[in-house]
C-alpha cells in the first residue's frame, strides 16, 4: 500500500487560475496543482531558499525540489507548445489564518453564513471586502450576528479567512473564478450576484427564497473554461478540499 501523500501547507491561494496564448486557441490543458504553484510563488516570487520554502510549506526539501521541478516543466510545456495552463487541485491544507478579533463560538448544529458587508448592504466585490458580517442560523432562525474586519486580506487569503471564521456559506455580489475555486477548495458554498440589504439576504437564504446569480463574476478576473482537472486530496487530514 503506497504511503499517503503529505498535505502541503498553502499560505495564499492563486487568484488567477487560467492562462492561455493570445495568438492561438489552446487545444490542450496543462494542470498545475496548487501546491506546485505555492512552491513557485515562494521560491521565485519571494526568493526563498529551498529550506525556507520547505519550512513554510511543512514538507521536506526533497519534496520541494520534486514539486518545483514538476511546476517548471508544466510551465515550459504550456509556453513551448501553446497549451492552456490551469491551476487546480493537489494535496494541500491552508495555513492557519489569524483573525484579529474574537469570533462568537459556533454551536454544533449552527450554520454560519458570511456576507460581504458594507454599510448594511451586500458588498459587490468579494476580493476587496474589508468586512464580513457573520450570521449564525439554527433551524432557519438567526441566533447571532457579528461584523468582522478582514484586516486587509487579499483575494487569495479571503477563503482562508472565512475558513478560520468557520463559515459554511458565503453570500456576495461579484466574485472571480479564482476566488470561487478557492472557496470550493475550502468547502464553503457561495451564492453570488446578491444585492441589497445583508440582513434581508440572510433571512431569504434561511427561508429558501434567496435570489442569486450563479454566473455573477467580477469582470477584472480571469474566467475559467472547461475541465479544470480538479483532484481531491486522499489524506483525510488535508483540509484544503471537501
Amino acid at each position: 500500500m503506497p504511503r499517503p501523500v503529505r498535505c502541503r501547507r498553502i499560505e495564499r491561494l492563486p487568484v488567477y487560475r487560467s492562462f492561455s496564448p493570445d495568438d492561438a486557441e489552446a487545444a490542450e490543458n496543462v494542470i498545475m496543482t496548487v501546491d506546485e504553484y505555492e512552491a513557485l510563488r515562494l521560491l521565485d516570487g519571494e526568493g526563498l531558499t529551498q529550506g525556507g520554502c520547505a519550512a513554510r510549506m511543512n514538507i521536506s526539501r526533497t519534496t520541494v525540489t520534486a514539486i518545483y521541478d514538476s511546476a517548471r516543466k508544466k510551465i515550459a510545456d504550456a509556453l513551448v507548445h501553446g497549451k492552456r495552463l490551469l491551476i487546480a487541485g493537489g494535496s494541500f491544507e491552508y495555513s492557519a489564518v489569524v483573525i484579529a478579533q474574537s469570533i462568537i463560538e459556533k454551536g454544533r448544529s449552527t450554520m454560519r453564513i458570511a456576507v460581504t458587508y458594507e454599510n448594511g448592504e451586500v458588498f459587490q466585490h468579494f476580493g476587496h471586502s474589508e468586512h464580513f458580517k457573520l450570521y449564525d442560523v439554527v433551524d432557519g432562525k438567526i441566533t447571532a450576528e457579528q461584523v468582522v474586519d478582514t484586516n486587509g486580506s487579499g483575494h487569495g487569503e479571503l477563503a482562508g479567512f472565512l475558513k478560520a471564521a468557520e463559515a459554511d456559506v458565503l453570500i456576495c455580489g461579484g466574485i472571480g473564478r479564482g476566488a470561487q475555486m478557492a472557496l470550493e477548495e475550502a468547502g464553503i458554498d457561495y451564492y453570488a450576484g446578491v444585492q441589497g440589504s445583508a440582513d434581508e439576504a440572510v433571512k431569504a437564504f434561511a427561508a429558501g427564497t434567496l435570489e442569486y446569480d450563479p454566473d455573477a463574476h467580477c469582470d477584472h478576473h480571469e474566467h475559467h473554461e472547461g475541465d479544470c482537472g480538479h483532484e481531491h486530496c486522499e489524506d483525510q487530514h488535508c483540509q484544503g478540499h471537501r
